[in-house]
C-alpha cells in the first residue's frame, strides 16, 4: 500500500468533449511525486535549479525543438512543480479562431519561445473526444493518446525525464530508487487549462512570471489557480 496514496495526487482537469489534439493555448502544471522539492530552491525571489531541475529544463526545451506543432510561451520551473503556457498549432489545421489578438513573441524573462506560432484557438463549438472506442471490441472503450496531442506530448516528456534522471543516478552512484512506471518522478496526472481569451492569457502569464516571488505564500500546499480573484 502506498504511503501517500491519494494524499498528494493532482486531479485530472481535462474538459469533457474537448479535442486536446486540436489547436489552442494551454496552461499546464506538472507536480513532482509527493510534492517533493527536488527541482531546486528559491533564493531572493529567484529559482535556483538543482541538478534534477536542470535535467527537467533540458528535456522540457528539447521537447519543443523536436515537435513542430508545439510552441513554448512562458514557463517556470519551481522547487516541486512546473508551470507553462504551451501553444498547440498544427500547420495543416486552418479551422481556428484568433485568440483576441494575443501577441506571443514578447519579453519572456530569459525563456523566450523557441518558435513563433500563429496565435490561434480551436473552436469550442466543435468538441471532439480523445477516446476512440472500438465498436467491435468486447472491452469498454479506453483513453487512447492521439499523436501530436497535449497528452502524448506530456507522456513523452515525462518518460524522457525519467530516463535522463535514471542515467544521472547511475553516473553519480546515488543510493536512491530509480524512476519508472511504479515510481514516478512527476505525478501521473497533470493539470491543464484551456486559455480562451487575451485577458486570461495575460493573467496566467503574469502569474507564472511572479511565481518565484510568491513561493513562500503559495507553495502548492494549497490549490494554485491564477483565475481565482
Amino acid at each position: 500500500m502506498e504511503k501517500f496514496a491519494g494524499k498528494y495526487r493532482i486531479e485530472s482537469n481535462r474538459l469533457k468533449g474537448w479535442d486536446y489534439a486540436g489547436n489552442g493555448y494551454y496552461f499546464i502544471t506538472l507536480v513532482t511525486q509527493n510534492r517533493e522539492c527536488i527541482l531546486g530552491e528559491i533564493k531572493n525571489g529567484q529559482m535556483i535549479l538543482s541538478d534534477f531541475g536542470k535535467i527537467v529544463q533540458s528535456q522540457w526545451l528539447k521537447s519543443f525543438e523536436i515537435r513542430q506543432e508545439l510552441f513554448l510561451d512562458e514557463y517556470i520551473i519551481m522547487p516541486n512543480h512546473l508551470h507553462a503556457i504551451v501553444v498547440l498549432q498544427k500547420m495543416d489545421d486552418k479551422n481556428t479562431n484568433d485568440l483576441g489578438n494575443v501577441v506571443v513573441v514578447v519579453e519572456a524573462h530569459g525563456r523566450a519561445p523557441l518558435q513563433q506560432p500563429n496565435p490561434q484557438q480551436p473552436n469550442p463549438q466543435q468538441p471532439k473526444s480523445e477516446t476512440q472506442p472500438n465498436p467491435h471490441s468486447p472491452q469498454p472503450p479506453h483513453l487512447i493518446r492521439k499523436p501530436k496531442s497535449i497528452s502524448s506530448f506530456m507522456a513523452g516528456f515525462k518518460s524522457g525525464v525519467n530516463s535522463k534522471i535514471d542515467d544521472y543516478i547511475d553516473d553519480n552512484k546515488l543510493v536512491i530508487p530509480k524512476y519508472n512506471r511504479h515510481n514516478h518522478f512527476f505525478q501521473p496526472n497533470y493539470h491543464d487549462h484551456i486559455i480562451r481569451n487575451r485577458d486570461e492569457y495575460l493573467r496566467i502569464k503574469k502569474y507564472i512570471i511572479n511565481n518565484p516571488k510568491n513561493w513562500e505564500g503559495d507553495s502548492l500546499t494549497r490549490s494554485e489557480n491564477p483565475n481565482k480573484s
